[in-house]
């Protein structure tokens, strides 16, 4: 399928499903829910572009993903701007951090890069607890409106937006996989030295790479205060956000587009129903072991194995 066929095609379909949601009858419960999966796609799928296409292992998640959330909460204290606006900023003040991480990051290589964007989430919450304008460590209440600007409840409106930004997200991340940009993300992966000595501008494409990453991790967490309502910095920059987004793509699959959305709805929809029949403490510990089980198992990820058993498949 084309690019612009899939553009079309999944727009549509998530178009329909939006409205068919919205049609049903059902426990507000489930857009609550809803909303967490699909949040955790497009954590899942930011984190692969830099994480899956490059090679870079990202552990500052949770400072891309607390800086939309409390750009959202600067911009409702200072004017009154809707919720797309909202995100739109949100994605912009990551995607400036995370250029600036670039420049100043992507010389190191493996585990040191991962320290280092480690070390900025630290910085980043430290300076979050420190700042009373959005609360400081004592966190800040956020009152949203009863109903949404077209109809129904203000939850099932933030699930439409994160629907529609999973959608964005995913199509982005399929037509980055298909395009020059994808093949020169692969050769930084596969060989970075040889790319460069073959003439890729791997500083270029990196530093793409960490702003787009960025944009999207921050656009996820822009409509957070509006969706808990009391946004401190514990919950922000929560453990669970950055361990979420590394995992789902390895348990789904980090060379292809669909591996995090597979991962990501897999795992949160399994952290849902442990947090609404056992307790949500469950929900790193359920991550620990799926991720044991298919580095064991399936170390190339749930697509990696349908892929290498269809292959087998056609050679018997």
């Amino acid at each position: 399928m084309s690019t612009g066929r899939f553009w079309a095609v999944s727009f549509v379909a998530s178009a329909a499903f939006l409205v068919l949601t919205r049609l049903l009858p059902t426990n507000e419960y489930y857009f609550f829910a809803g909303y967490q999966v699909l949040q955790f796609i497009v954590l899942a799928t930011a984190w692969n572009i830099l994480g899956g296409y490059t090679g870079y292992t990202n552990f500052g998640v949770g400072a891309f993903f607390a800086l939309g959330a409390y750009t959202s909460v600067v911009l409702t204290k200072l004017t009154s701007v809707p919720i797309p606006v909202m995100i739109l900023i949100g994605g912009a003040v990551p995607a400036i951090v995370g250029l600036g991480m670039g420049y100043l990051t992507l010389r190191l290589k493996g585990v040191f890069f991962a320290i280092a964007t480690l070390a900025l989430a630290i910085v980043a919450q430290t300076l979050i607890v420190n700042w009373d304008y959005v609360g400081g460590s004592r966190g800040i209440y956020i009152i949203r409106p009863a109903l949404a600007p077209l109809h129904g409840s203000y939850i099932e409106y933030l699930y439409s937006l994160m629907l529609m930004l999973a959608w964005l997200s995913v199509a982005i991340a399929r037509t980055i996989e298909r395009s020059q940009l994808g093949l020169g993300f692969a050769a930084i992966r596969d060989d970075e030295q040889a790319a460069e000595a073959a003439g890729v501008p791997t500083l270029k494409l990196k530093l793409i790479a960490t702003t787009l990453s960025g944009a999207l991790m921050g656009m996820a967490g822009a409509p957070l205060p509006y969706y808990v309502t009391y946004l401190d910095p514990a919950s922000s920059f929560s453990l669970s956000y950055a361990v979420n987004s590394v995992a789902m793509p390895l348990i789904g699959g980090t060379t292809i587009w669909i591996g995090p959305v597979v991962g990501a709805v897999l795992l949160g929809t399994i952290q849902q129903v442990a947090t609404v029949t056992i307790s949500s403490a469950l929900n790193l510990l359920i991550v620990g072991l799926l991720l044991i089980a298919f580095v064991v198992i399936a170390p190339n990820g749930i697509v990696g194995l349908v892929q290498e058993l269809r292959r087998r498949a056609r050679l018997a």
